[in-house]
């Protein structure tokens, strides 16, 4: 059994033994400080035009994000009134979660060990999809992939977008330190 006390994440050993000085070299950082870490990744699910329609969705939405993340995820809703779009402030609308420290990097592991391999005709992900600032923004099509989901209990399935914020000033760095971790990128 483990103990929760002396328990760390495998990434998080990993990043502190190897990678932490791999960036060190490669970037020639002088203060390890100054090396890119992660700093929180944030889920959400937009359950959008279902959750107009029935406002169910956005609970079962959290819910499924709730099993995929480990953590209670948070039902989000709309600040203001759209008629075209039939939607109207403060309904529910889908669902978010923001994950640090140890849960961070178990699902880190999680996303990259066993969902991605699980993607259907799935060839790496896009080298391009950095923010300028060290962030990167990924979306799936589908959050069945995730081993946390029963594929029959699923009334919907959901689209996730996965955003992954570090510390890096640069996208090169931020890019450096996500292929460390075996992020498949494609270029």
């Amino acid at each position: 059994m483990l103990d929760a006390a002396t328990y760390t994440p495998r990434l998080k050993a990993v990043y502190a033994s190897k990678i932490r000085a791999a960036l060190k070299e490669e970037f020639g950082y002088k203060n390890d400080m100054m090396i890119p870490r992660l700093d929180k990744i944030v889920l959400n699910i937009g359950a959008g035009a279902e959750a107009v329609r029935d406002s169910k969705k956005a609970k079962s939405a959290a819910d499924d994000l709730t099993a995929i993340a480990g953590q209670k995820a948070v039902i989000t809703k709309a600040k203001k009134s759209i008629a075209g779009f039939r939607v109207r402030e403060d309904m529910p609308l889908g669902a978010k979660v923001t994950l640090r420290g140890d849960r961070m990097y178990e699902f880190l592991d999680r996303l990259i060990t066993i969902a991605m391999p699980r993607i259907r005709d799935f060839r790496g992900v896009n080298g391009k999809s950095f923010d300028g600032r060290g962030n990167y923004a990924m979306g799936m099509k589908e959050h069945i992939v995730f081993p946390e989901i029963n594929f029959d209990k699923v009334d919907e399935v959901w689209g996730l977008d996965i955003v992954i914020c570090t510390t890096a000033k640069t996208d090169a760095e931020a890019k450096a330190l996500l292929k460390h971790f075996n992020m498949p990128f494609t270029s």
